[in-house]
């Protein structure tokens, strides 16, 4: 008997404990939750537009700031059919709303339809005072929408939500490759409180919870405003048809700020140019030029063929199978070091390290990076790189492949490789989402185990020393070095051809610049470019001051100490 007893009071006791948890859940987690949908309970179905899972940025220190997030309030409508005199109701419910007279009366003319809405997104105040005027033919609903606080601010990231026929759902960005998570089971909106309060409490103690829930970026919106504004400012000064950039923690893949400009409103999408929906930072591809020339230099490196030290003679040109390649300026420097390769950005020197290697070991390296498949971010639509010269057997489209010619690649591919120069050879994952929140209470951390080792760390460690070395000397003949930081960088001019043409368009370039600091631990990696500026040719002249102005802003931001104090200067700073 007193086994018995025991026995039931450990099961009370766990259903005891069960329901107050699932009591929590109901009162506190979604207190908020309830009391909208108990003010839906007496309004029909098909006036609720939707309920959403919210997007969240993450500040530096860790306050989660709204994205993306669905509003609730009212919406006026009228019914044509029975609406005897609309001159009156315009003339009273324009003390209320600003309306449109002719657009108004137009739409009372509809006698065969029952349903025209007048005025959308009102607050309650509003509504109330609608209410008070209890005029004929004039109905009010609740609503929910979505609404984005930033307007602008990581549009190409966020994506919106649209209707594609019948269904309304997320479209673009995080919006569409969260579908899953963000989306809401619209019939909830109908399960009274006791039908909530005993469901799903398997789900609600289950480790990995299969439902609704918010999403938060590592999207830090200072940083992704500041990113915005420089592209901005690059469009503007410089007349390019596109500028876009990322910057991301190259330790462990996640994107602090990502932007495209031109940008649109997502709370006007409908405004705007669909071509502007789309992210050619993870859809497009392009030839990015000269900085994929320090992945050729640690493929290099790494396979023990030539250092820092080692030195080619440089006559300015090379001819490979009736073609003539030859550097930037068609100049030769005579007897020159990896290092100069890197410091001058010569293309011979590439091919020296790319034919010295041999053609396989040079492609197996390239394609070791992974610069020819998708990254796995998490956004829709991720296009993936066009490699087929790597496979050439003629020497050339190795050699220009070495440059960065006749290869493309997209923006986070790219991002991805040169990230491996940074952390020690591992590839990342690059990705914005750090944490899902979900619906029953639960919470999961996002994280990606480090992939695969593609350098030596030592190989990593050398041509930071070469990079940093770019700047300390040869970027602006040295004047770009910023006092007491290592900063490892290197500009990309590429030649673009034209959809439909063959061959390269004179006077036709992108712009690409990449670095990351503090060099030898570094927190972040900056990735810039800008396509077709006008009447400038090289990435150094557009580029090198935005990428300047973003590493300071990200220093004093956070607050990055020093890792060459005998570099400071006595002065304040």
């Amino acid at each position: 008997m007193t086994g018995r007893i025991r026995f039931l009071s450990i099961i009370i006791i766990m259903v005891a404990l069960i329901m107050s948890i699932r009591l929590y859940f109901v009162q506190i987690v979604h207190g908020k939750s309830f009391t909208t949908l108990a003010e839906r309970q007496n309004i029909n179905e098909n006036t609720i537009s939707y309920d959403r899972g919210d997007i969240y940025f993450e500040s530096k220190d860790g306050e989660v700031i709204p994205a993306a997030v669905s509003r609730s309030g009212f919406t006026v409508a009228i019914n044509p059919k029975i609406i005897k005199d609309p001159e009156e109701i315009y003339k009273n419910l324009s003390k209320v709303l600003v309306l449109d007279k002719e657009e108004f009366i137009t739409k009372t003319s509809k006698k065969t339809d029952s349903y025209e809405e007048i005025a959308k997104h009102l607050n309650t105040e509003t509504a109330d005072k609608i209410k008070a005027l209890n005029i004929y033919g004039v109905t009010i609903a609740t609503d929910k929408w979505r609404f984005y606080p930033g307007g602008k601010l990581a549009s190409s990231i966020i994506g919106f939500v649209a209707y594609n026929e019948d269904e309304l759902a997320g479209r673009y960005g995080l919006e569409r490759y969260y579908e899953d998570i963000l989306k809401k089971d619209p019939s909830k909106a109908y399960n009274n409180f006791f039908a909530e309060f005993f469901s799903n409490v398997k789900e609600s103690l289950s480790q990995y919870p299969q439902e609704e829930g918010n999403i938060i970026t590592s999207i830090e919106p200072a940083v992704e405003l500041f990113l915005e504004d420089e592209l901005k400012n690059v469009r503007e000064k410089w007349g390019s048809n596109g500028a876009g950039g990322i910057i991301i923690n190259p330790m462990n893949g996640e994107i602090v700020a990502m932007a495209w400009n031109p940008s649109f409103d997502l709370n006007n999408f409908k405004e705007s140019d669909v071509s502007l929906f789309n992210n050619p930072l993870v859809e497009n591809r392009y030839e990015m030029g000269s900085i994929i020339k320090p992945l050729t230099m640690a493929s290099g490196i790494d396979l023990g063929t030539v250092s820092a030290t080692s030195t080619y003679y440089d006559a300015g040109f090379l001819f490979l199978n009736n073609k003539r390649i030859s550097n930037y300026d068609n100049k030769g420097r005579g007897t020159v070091s990896m290092q100069e390769v890197l410091n001058q950005s010569l293309n011979t020197g590439a091919a020296f390290v790319a034919m010295k290697m041999g053609n396989e070991k040079f492609r197996d390296y390239m394609k070791n990076f992974s610069v020819g498949t998708e990254t796995g971010i998490d956004l829709p639509n991720e296009g993936i790189g066009l490699t087929n010269n790597l496979d050439s057997k003629r020497d050339i489209e190795i050699v220009t492949a070495s440059y960065g010619q006749g290869v493309a690649f997209t923006p986070i591919a790219t991002v991805r490789a040169l990230s491996s120069l940074a952390n020690g050879g591992v590839l990342i994952t690059p990705h914005l989402v750090k944490k899902i929140e979900y619906e029953t209470g639960l919470s999961k951390k996002v994280s990606f185990a480090p992939g695969k080792q593609v350098i030596k760390k030592e190989t990593s460690e050398e041509i930071t020393r070469m990079l940093v070395g770019v700047v300390d000397k040869a970027l602006r003949g040295g004047t770009a070095k910023i006092p007491g930081y290592s900063v490892a960088a290197k500009t990309g001019t590429a030649q673009m051809t034209d959809e439909g043409r063959a061959g390269y368009v004179e006077g036709k370039y992108l712009h690409s610049f990449f670095g990351y600091f503090p060099a030898y631990k570094p927190k972040f990696l900056v990735f810039l470019f800008h396509i077709y500026p006008k009447d400038v040719r090289y990435a150094s002249e557009t580029l090198t001051d935005p990428f300047l102005n973003i590493t300071k802003f990200l220093i004093n931001y956070y607050q990055i100490p020093p890792d060459r104090p005998e570099d400071l200067s006595t002065k304040p700073q």
